[in-house]
């Protein structure tokens, strides 16, 4: 086996995979690369991605290495695996050729090609050429991604050329083609490029009238006219929204193993939307997603973005259920800043830095102190919801207000805390006996009515009681409950924003109002009975409305209750033991149900007389403390700071709440980003990414070996948590950063043909590929950068030559390139998930075209106090909340929707820079029997009855609806043969499953 190399060299090779037992047939050694072959641009990447894991820094098995050059001609314990200028006796090429068929490498996973053996043959025969200083480490930088962005000149085409020449785009693809001898297709039919158009740009097909009317304009400009009618549409931003939330990876529930829901998540989403739509300036869009709050303050979009930074999965339990003290809960941190950079650096700037977690890249230039320097950047970032006002103008003068109570408190508080140091003990001591006697005292078992939980808190919730007769009542009192659930007390479930009212029918059609505390946030009472004067209204029903609930804890809101009393005017309880009734409930007796709420058990505290005596007294031991001119400083304080509640309370209630990256404090709260400096936490160096053997601490900085971009931050000491992500968001925008606009520009083109310039969307870097039209690639990402429109790119791109030929094969070309990478024709694709699920329910005439908003939910959750379960097949299909497009459906992580992964979602949990594109037997069984597809089917069933006379008709007119043309008369025979067998429901299904309803042409 080891007979053409011997020796201790043989025997080590062998064992460290460069020999090895072949699986490889034998093939004849590739002719060599005639052109000079270029070390860094040609070799390196083949030996980086095949060889150096095994003969590279780390390890040198069989004494080899191939990342340098002095040890690599050296050539291990033999001496013969690279001889430059021969490459018959260069016993690397023998084992990477297959030459040897017992003896082949690399030993397991992808093998080379045999082009990737010509090159390395060529570069022998040429001398083996290294970079001058002998490394192959001597300019990491020098790759195409990190060159300098500069425009390159566009092709002259040849004079007479029968491929029109649009714009640049098809000047650089046609030139590409030519050296290689390849032609481009003629130009789309008009039914084609209108269903192309519409699906790209909006996600939705076009109408039957609407591609008629197309196909027959015969004005010049009619392709451009349809271009600009699409790229306005409010759909542009659903769809390309979509496709960004896939980078992002963004989903509404933590995942991990409680996938807990997210259910303010949302406003990221239609941020999205809203930029796209307004084609924002990219570089804003980047900037605002990384530091919005710092860059734009006041604006909602600069809050709303910053959803960018919680997108991704979260460890509830490593965060939430474990301190930061313990290991877990350190890794768990540690993996939550983990995700801020690689999300951060994968999204913009198409780099994997990563893999550089636990030591030094080992094909870029990313040093390990740089990813830490990154995670340096996050160190203040948490996740959390947060409470902000859309409304900047709202934003500005809460936040002045705000100031201002601050500043009041702290005047209080000084003059206070002088007061009570000179009345001494007696002060602290009656501080002591009043919160005493607010504690609760009795606390039955029989807690009271507990409604249903709610992911948002503006969902009205009521319940009633029966009388048994008319009374006239002289108030209502409702008692409040008390729970030590997420240690909140007193108070618990009361309701923000309610109404009480009486009647005489159980549905409360003409009311009489007892009381309306609906237009403004009403005080959690504590365990302060509410009494609401009914001054004689009468009726047979008490009905309590809550009309803004109260959270329970961050992901859900309720309505409890303890006791509603009704008491007439001789003062009896006219609800004692009367039936409830209300919209829902939570029925977990003896805690809670809805008889409690008339059982005459509720919590109760100390006697009023008590605290309101011991507050007289402290109030007169405080005013003897004070000196005049305290006391006079002290009202003024006090009055200053009530006045500035005061004006709190009449501002709009409009405050919504986004789960955003929030501020870390060091004690589990959260304060405004940007606004408030937060503590970062300090970070540390982890060799091989330990967190129990930190190393030196490091400061925040960007990627250092970019070319002409700066290597650190200009901050100074005592700057604010913000300005960190501030300067990273600049840095990552600089004109001069050519990564992010490359990235970009390859993104917008995958989208259009099914595959980027660069196949590798997220990776950039030498384990990534090589751009097929590389000129192309950067004339595309200087005019992003100099126009900074996205639109200005999709408009480019779709009004090309390129763009518009047509998607028929050509077998001979298809020898030549079957992956149609040099583009002689366009990519015949499957649409995506969420657009055949779109396009369904818009062939059925039920497509709910309302745009944000909170997301609709297809799922029913079970056991959502732990860990919820996610219950698709519970789902009616005809719940016309469900019926909007697929981009505002709830995104579960743990538990894909299973009719949306047949056909190839994303999967939230991870980054998906390029989606799978199968066809499987799995895809047609969905489209044919989900619960969906079969309503669906039948709302287009009846649909089409009133088009025609009878089922062959119909079920022509469902085809004409799902494809934009006629059927054909076979098909129209087959299609109706079909119907009066199976019904015409059943057709519809079938035509809801052609090719040609889930392909874009």
């Amino acid at each position: 086996m080891f007979c053409r190399l011997a020796g201790p060299a043989a025997v080590a090779l062998a064992a460290a995979g460069l020999l090895a037992a072949g699986h490889l047939d034998a093939q004849p050694a590739p002719p060599a690369k005639s052109p000079p072959v270029d070390f860094t641009k040609d070799v390196k990447p083949i030996l980086d991605r095949h060889c150096v894991s095994c003969h590279g820094p780390e390890k040198q098995k069989g004494g080899l290495r191939l990342d340098r050059r002095a040890d690599a001609l050296r050539g291990g314990d033999s001496g013969k695996a690279i001889v430059a200028g021969n490459a018959n006796d260069s016993y690397l090429l023998k084992l990477v050729s297959g030459a040897d068929p017992d003896n082949v490498m690399p030993p397991r996973g992808e093998r080379l090609t045999a082009a990737q053996v010509g090159v390395l043959r060529s570069w022998v025969e040429q001398g083996a050429r290294w970079p001058d200083d002998g490394s192959a480490a001597a300019n990491p930088a020098d790759w195409w991604s990190l060159k300098p962005l500069t425009r390159p000149p566009v092709p002259t085409p040849p004079a007479a050329v029968a491929f029109p020449i649009r714009n640049p785009i098809d000047a650089y693809v046609l030139a590409t083609l030519r050296t290689r001898n390849l032609s481009p297709s003629p130009e789309a039919d008009r039914r084609t490029l209108i269903r192309r158009l519409s699906f790209d740009l909006i996600g939705l097909p076009p109408t039957p009238e609407e591609i008629d009317a197309f196909a027959a304009d015969p004005a010049p400009d009619a392709y451009e006219k349809l271009v600009e009618k699409l790229l306005a549409s409010p759909h542009f931003g659903e769809r390309w929204a979509r496709h960004w939330l896939d980078v992002v990876h963004f989903g509404e529930t933590h995942g991990y193993d409680k996938d807990q829901p997210r259910p303010n998540a949302w406003p990221y989403r239609d941020y999205v939307i809203r930029a796209f739509n307004a084609d924002k300036p990219y570089s804003r869009f980047v900037q605002e997603q990384i530091a919005g709050d710092v860059l734009f303050p006041g604006t909602a979009d600069g809050f709303e973005a910053l959803g960018f930074l919680s997108a991704g999965p979260w460890d509830f339990i490593g965060h939430v259920e474990l301190p930061e003290s313990k290991i877990d809960g350190r890794v768990a941190r540690h993996l939550d800043r983990d995700d801020f950079v690689s999300n951060t650096v994968g999204s913009f700037l198409s780099l994997t830095a990563h893999c550089a977690q636990c030591h030094n890249h080992k094909f870029d230039p990313i040093p390990q102190e740089d990813y830490y320097r990154l995670q340096a950047v996050f160190a203040a970032i948490d996740r959390a919801d947060r409470q902000y006002d859309p409304d900047p103008a709202t934003g500005a003068k809460r936040t002045e207000l705000t100031a201002k109570r601050s500043a009041a408190q702290e005047r209080v508080s000084r003059i206070e805390s002088a007061a009570k140091a000179k009345a001494g003990p007696e002060l602290v001591e009656l501080d002591k006996q009043i919160a005493a006697a607010k504690q609760p005292g009795a606390r039955p078992a029989e807690h009271g009515y507990h409604s249903a939980i709610e992911a948002q808190p503006d969902r009205a919730k009521w319940v009633q009681v029966d009388l048994g007769e008319t009374v006239a009542l002289d108030r209502v009192v409702l008692r409040p409950c008390h729970d030590d659930f997420n240690s909140i007390g007193a108070g618990f479930g009361f309701p923000v924003r309610f109404k009480v009212e009486v009647s005489d029918d159980a549905a409360f059609a003409r009311p009489a109002l007892v009381a309306d505390h609906t237009a403004a946030d009403f005080p959690n009472p504590g365990l302060t009975a509410v009494r609401l004067p009914a001054n004689g209204a009468k009726g047979r029903y008490v009905r309590l409305t809550a009309t803004r609930l109260v959270s329970r804890m961050p992901t859900d809101y309720i309505l409890a209750v303890s006791e509603l009393e009704a008491i007439d005017a001789a003062g009896a309880n006219r609800a004692a033991g009367k039936a409830a009734t209300s919209l829902d409930s939570i029925e977990a007796a003896p805690r809670w149900r809805r008889s409690n709420l008339t059982d005459g058990k509720f919590p109760t505290g100390t006697a009023t007389e008590d605290v309101t005596a011991l507050t007289a007294r402290r109030a007169k031991r405080f005013d003897d403390a004070l000196a005049p001119a305290d006391a006079v400083a002290w009202r003024a304080a006090v009055a200053d700071r009530d006045g500035a509640d005061l004006e709190l309370r009449k501002l709009p209630p409009t405050q919504r709440t986004a789960y955003v990256g929030a501020v870390h404090t060091g004690s589990g709260n959260f304060v405004g980003t940007g606004t408030n400096a937060g503590r970062p936490r300090p970070i540390h160096l982890l060799p091989r990414g330990d967190v129990t053997k930190p190393g030196r601490e490091v400061q925040p900085g960007p990627l250092s070996q970019l070319p002409g971009l700066p290597a650190a931050f200009d901050l100074p000491p005592n700057h604010r948590e913000g300005d960190r992500r501030a300067a990273l968001a600049r840095w990552v925008t600089d004109s001069k950063n050519p990564l992010v606009w490359r990235s970009a520009a390859n993104r917008v083109w995958q989208y259009h043909f099914g595959r980027g310039l660069v196949e590798t969307p997220n990776d950039f870097g030498r384990m990534g590929a090589l751009p097929t039209h590389p000129e192309l690639l950067d004339w595309l990402a200087a005019e992003l950068r100099d126009r900074d429109s996205l639109k200005h790119l999709h408009r480019l791109i779709v009004t090309s030559s390129t763009y518009r030929q047509g998607s028929a094969t050509n077998a001979e070309y298809a020898r030549a390139d079957a992956d149609n990478r040099f583009l002689w024709r366009q990519n015949r694709r499957k649409l995506e998930a969420e657009v055949v699920r779109d396009s369904i329910l818009w062939a059925a005439g039920k497509l709910d075209r309302t745009m944000g908003g909170p997301s609709f939910r297809d799922f029913v959750v079970e056991r959502p106090e732990h860990s919820p379960h996610y219950q698709y097949h519970l789902h009616n299909p005809n719940d016309p909340a469900s019926h909007r497009r697929a981009v505002y459906r709830f995104v579960v992580r743990s538990k894909q929707q299973p009719f949306m992964a047949a056909l190839d979602c994303a999967d939230p949990s991870l980054a998906v820079d390029r989606r799978n594109q199968t066809i499987t037997p799995q895809q047609a069984l969905a489209l044919l029997n989900n619960r969906l597809a079969v309503t669906m089917a039948g709302h287009l069933a009846d649909r089409v009855r009133p088009l025609a006379t009878d089922d062959t008709g119909r079920a022509a007119a469902a085809f004409r609806i799902a494809t934009g043309r006629a059927p054909t008369p076979d098909e129209r025979r087959s299609l109706g043969d079909y119907a009066a067998a199976h019904g015409l429901p059943a057709a519809c299904r079938v035509v809801l499953n052609l090719n040609e309803f889930v392909f874009a042409d």
